[in-house]
């Protein structure tokens, strides 16, 4: 009996060392790196978000943009910050997911450099086509890539986005071949697509919803394991006569450099959390076409390997390296 009094009372003054470390050695002045750029759709949402955590921390929360590098430069920036909680760094999941794939050198290993603290917001793509295009369906694509192998054409903002290799892992599961079509960046992709330069293309609220809203493109089907509550109208690729259980996602997350205490970890996660659940985030996300997401560590760990797993099979499938 005394030897379980001692370990009660072990564990409750580890527990209560712990919270008061995390309260002592919470920074007075946090910095949040991000890889996007000023005014992009996820740098405005992490902005309102740095705004809730400065007033649930009582400290300021700034957010420093650091675009360009494919997100080496962020990751570069926040990865030789002090491990203190004092520096974060806010990228996209392709960072730590399909990248590490795709070079043989990299600035940064997402495993040592890197500690997860939370996503923030992903989307499932839509299937995009310019407005007069023939194809309705999922099913009339892939039917038409199978009778004609790469004259069905689809675009990309970048060789290694997400729109380029889950237009590849589209073409994997639906056993055809498509031709790719890379662009340097959003607005050309889609302006392109609405002129019917190219036949498809993988596209969000965000990137495309504005083309969509004006009648210049049409999305066919969503790349999700359900309709998408913005445009319940729009079928899943499933639905649409594409392959089953067929995703397309991004996300966007929160990281410290490693070494940061966990105690800290712990406890940004959970206030992250807090903020992310407020239905004034949750409704500022939806009007932008993203979804709150929000996660544990551990669940945060699990998504990174999943999905670098998936990822990690496309651009060895297509023999992809950008060194």
């Amino acid at each position: 009996m005394k030897r379980r009094t001692l370990a009660g009372l072990t564990a409750i003054g580890l527990l209560a060392s712990l919270s008061t470390y995390a309260q002592e050695a919470f920074p007075s002045r946090i910095r949040i790196v991000t890889a996007f750029s000023a005014g992009s759709g996820p740098d405005a949402m992490l902005r309102v978000i740095a705004d809730n955590l400065s007033t649930a921390w009582k400290t300021p929360v700034i957010v420093d943009n650091k675009p360009g590098g494919s997100g080496f430069i962020a990751i570069t920036e926040a990865k030789r910050s002090a491990p203190d909680g004092a520096t974060l760094l806010h990228i996209e999941g392709m960072n730590v997911t399909a990248v590490p794939h795709m070079y043989a050198k990299l600035p940064y290993s997402a495993k040592r450099d890197l500690l997860p603290i939370t996503s923030l917001h992903g989307n499932y793509f839509y299937v995009a086509v310019p407005a007069d295009s023939r194809y309705q369906t999922a099913g009339q694509l892939i039917s038409a890539a199978k009778a004609a192998p790469n004259k069905v054409s689809f675009g990309s903002w970048q060789i290694g986005s997400i729109a380029h290799l889950g237009g590849e892992m589209l073409s994997d599961r639906a056993g055809v071949a498509m031709l790719h079509v890379p662009y340097k960046e959003n607005s050309a992709l889609y302006t392109s697509l609405a002129r019917g330069d190219i036949d498809w293309a993988f596209a969000s609220i965000a990137s495309a919803g504005n083309l969509q809203k004006a009648g210049k493109l049409r999305f066919i089907a969503v790349a999700g394991p359900q309709r998408d509550i913005a445009h319940p109208e729009v079928p899943t690729v499933a639905e649409s006569g594409g392959p089953a259980g067929f995703e397309a996602s991004s996300w966007v997350g929160l990281f410290a450099p490693a070494g940061t205490p966990a105690p800290l970890i712990a406890r940004m996660n959970a206030d992250i959390n807090k903020v992310l659940q407020s239905d004034a985030i949750a409704s500022r996300m939806k009007d932008v076409g993203y979804t709150s997401m929000g996660s544990s560590v551990a669940a945060m760990n699990a998504l990174i390997d999943r999905q670098g797993d998936e990822l990690g099979k496309a651009v060895k499938k297509i023999n992809l390296t950008l060194d």
